[in-house]
């Protein structure tokens, strides 16, 4: 049985439900929509435009699904798909065969700026099979940058899934668990070594705000001249990204996918949706979480925590709302009507929590029946937990009024990883009936 959150209102929002039937919404954001969009997303991006599928999940018992991969979002349609036993996927999961789910949103601001300031090499660490890593790597060889990627423990005997297209589009150093739990030091300590003499490590903070300013009063598509390449510098700029990328700008590629999202011929901006991910670092979940308060939408998130305490995510989340204020200026509030800080994210547990990365007896069957029927791929380290998470929020025993929305976070090369580690249980697997 999954364990999950209290419902309740909305948290972002106030809703009040008017004599017709319709949502009048009070956002707590200090600025409208029109100027929240123009101050934060009015930039250049990785990905060409911001696009995501939506398919819609059936599922009669917890043993059958029905993919609709072509669902209507019209009024009486919404109406009826919120009675329960169906929830929508956004399926990033396709939206590149390796810089795919959070990873594309979290990097989707990212790479314009590194090429702005002329950076020449990338430093950033990761688990073993990081699909963080994989994506930076293959980004950054594409724009002629370095990566340098600090995998955590040891080099395993068969190169495979992120591990192996890390390996092979970036630059590959296993560090021992030891030296890797203090990640700050370590990165510091690497890029400067990569620095060497000549070169300069970049503060993250500063180029955020400093590229803040200069993007918010230029156009999408304003370009400015390398200077550094123009005039034969080949001083080396060296740029720390954190592990996950779980930086202030990873919530603006988030924050474009719910813009997306949240147009009238898509989800909408009136519709009371709950919004499913699974929660790594927590930062796509605060992104969620963000864009639904400062564009006013009657949307909750919930994260599935697999990798701290909650305790941990909410200082995550704080950590991140403060920054994301101060380096892209804009403010906002997290208060209730009480004057309490209750947050902009459900964190709720796993049906059955694990130490983080560990899979379950059952669970690689339960990838495989859902691969079967419905044709989408779960892992059972992240996703499957969104997964299990969106099956109950919508079924007809959870709370009826509300969609839900599941983002398929990808994952899908972590799977040749886990096969590697947990052979017996891919062992057993059969073929479908």
């Amino acid at each position: 049985m999954l364990k999950v959150a209290n419902f309740h209102i909305p948290k972002n929002v106030s809703i009040f439900m008017r004599n017709n039937n319709t949502f009048q919404v009070f956002s707590k954001s200090k600025v409208t929509r029109e100027e929240f969009i123009q101050q934060v997303l009015n930039r250049k991006w990785t990905l060409h435009n911001p696009e995501s599928k939506i398919h819609q999940l059936i599922h009669t018992n917890p043993n059958n699904f029905i993919l609709n991969n072509n669902p209507d979002f019209g009024n009486d349609a919404m109406i009826m798909n919120n009675k329960g036993n169906n929830f929508y996927i956004v399926r990033d999961d396709l939206l590149h065969p390796l810089i795919n789910g959070n990873k594309a949103r979290k990097l989707d601001a990212l790479l314009p700026i590194i090429q702005h300031y002329s950076v020449t090499d990338v430093v950033t660490c990761g688990g073993c099979q990081s699909a963080h890593t994989a994506a930076l790597a293959v980004l950054c060889a594409e724009r002629g940058i370095a990566s340098h990627l600090l995998l955590r423990g040891e080099q395993p005997e068969i190169l495979t899934g992120y591990n192996l297209m890390s390996t092979i589009y970036g630059n590959v150093t296993y560090v021992p668990r030891n030296v890797y739990a203090n990640r700050e030091d370590m990165l510091q300590s690497y890029a400067k070594s990569v620095a060497g003499n000549n070169g300069s490590v970049l503060c993250f903070s500063d180029i955020i705000q400093a590229s803040s300013a200069t993007e918010s009063s230029t156009s999408p598509n304003f370009v400015q001249l390398d200077v550094s390449r123009s005039e034969g510098n080949n001083v080396r700029k060296i740029l720390i990204v954190n592990e996950g990328a779980g930086d202030s700008v990873a919530l603006l590629g988030v924050i474009r996918l719910v813009e997306y999202l949240s147009q009238d011929h898509l989800l909408g901006k009136q519709r009371a949706l709950k919004l499913v991910v699974d929660a790594g670092t927590g930062t796509t979940a605060v992104g969620l979480g963000v864009a639904a308060l400062c564009l006013g939408l009657p949307w909750e998130v919930y994260a599935v925590m697999l990798a701290d305490k909650i305790d941990g995510y909410r200082k995550q989340e704080e950590r991140l709302i403060s920054e994301f204020k101060n380096h892209f200026n804009v403010e906002f509030s997290t208060y209730n009507e009480h004057g309490e800080d209750d947050g902009i994210v459900h964190w709720v547990e796993r049906g059955h929590p694990r130490k983080f990365g560990n899979v379950l007896e059952g669970e690689v069957e339960a990838c495989q029946q859902i691969a079967q029927q419905s044709g989408v791929l779960v892992d059972p380290v992240y996703t499957l937990a969104a997964w299990e998470t969106a099956m109950l929020l919508s079924s007809k025993e959870a709370e009826v009024g509300s969609g839900v929305v599941m983002l398929h976070t990808g994952g899908t090369l972590g799977m040749f990883g886990l096969a590697q580690r947990y052979k017996s249980y891919f062992g057993k697997l059969k073929k479908g009936t």
